[in-house]
């Protein structure tokens, strides 16, 4: 038996309600409209903190002109029971003015992980998420802050950040949560149609494809290539991007952009194995809802930059 959670909606009713909550705290930051994937960070929250602070507000900083920001889903009541299920302890939902008390004239740019794939398709979205969540982060000074993988880039974004501005917060990456169907679960899957929704199962089809040649040994271009061919196969599904990028320094090896390592950027990300870890990203329009998908793909073999580095250095021993 879970209690419900309080909800707050003031800067003042939260400070009050998190000196009541002694102990590590755990965040889960949201816009709402919450699914089991919402869920899904709540749960592995409780596993790691002492108690759990959830955060639901559409934070307009993030949304361009045009964008869906006033059709975007709100729906507190049915998100509050949702959470009364998974054991969280808090809720901020609060309005523009409280996150916002005055006009925000000050920025922070994520640099040139902020530039590519969403970034390029959404020039100030990554700067609005930078923003909140460093805002946010400020506020309720978490010991963890949980977010999805579905957003990877936002994840990357958002551990550099972090690093660089010395924020002492955790950060912890929560895998995808998919339907039945493989579409992967977002709040904007409610605006897709029936018959889109079938269509949308195109994307986590092309990811599967996409590790399945990883596996056998492709090359990046190769991997993007076979990815993109069952999204054509597919048919009405208008392509944004399709890319391969090293996870840890989002390097792009493949896909509709090719820029180098930045100065700042971390080092490759290996397996055990060997292998490089890489992220294959898909993002598309099905009639008009943009949705995006990414999966965990390992880059195998010596065509790969760590193949021909481990060839050399076996060369050079």
């Amino acid at each position: 038996m879970t209690n419900r959670p309080i909800l707050t909606h003031t800067r003042a009713q939260l400070a009050e309600a998190l000196t009541k909550l002694p102990g590590t705290k755990a965040l889960v930051m949201t816009m709402g409209a919450l699914h089991n994937g919402h869920l899904q960070l709540v749960r592995e929250a409780r596993e790691l903190a002492d108690h759990v602070i959830v955060t639901i507000f559409v934070n307009p900083t993030q949304f361009a002109p045009g964008e869906d920001y006033d059709a975007y889903p709100r729906t507190l009541d049915a998100d509050m029971d949702a959470l009364e299920t998974v054991g969280a302890d808090l809720v901020w939902a609060p309005a523009p003015q409280d996150v916002y008390p005055t006009p925000a004239t000050v920025s922070i740019d994520p640099g040139p992980i902020a530039r590519v794939l969403e970034g390029k398709t959404r020039p100030t979205h990554f700067a609005g998420v930078a923003l909140v969540c460093t805002k946010v982060v400020n506020l309720v000074r978490p010991d963890v802050a949980l977010y999805g993988q579905k957003d990877a880039q936002q994840l990357a974004v958002l551990r550099t950040v972090f690093s660089q501005l010395d924020i002492p917060v955790r950060v912890h990456a929560v895998p995808i949560v998919r339907a039945e169907d493989g579409v992967a679960l977002s709040s904007r899957n409610q605006y897709l149609s029936d018959e889109e929704r079938i269509r949308a199962r195109a994307l986590s089809r092309a990811l599967r494809r996409g590790a399945e040649v990883a596996e056998a040994g492709a090359a990046p271009a190769d991997i993007v290539s076979e990815c993109r061919s069952v999204i054509d196969a597919e048919g009405g599904i208008n392509l944004d991007y399709i890319a391969f990028v090293d996870a840890g320094t989002f390097e792009i090896l493949a896909g509709t952009e090719s820029v180098p390592v930045g100065e700042d950027a971390g080092a490759p990300t290996m397996l055990s194995d060997g292998s490089r870890e890489g992220r294959l990203l898909i993002a598309a329009k099905v009639g008009t809802t943009r949705l995006i998908d990414n999966m965990e793909v390992p880059l195998r073999g010596a065509s790969t930059p760590v193949g021909r580095l481990a060839e050399r250095a076996g060369e050079l021993a």
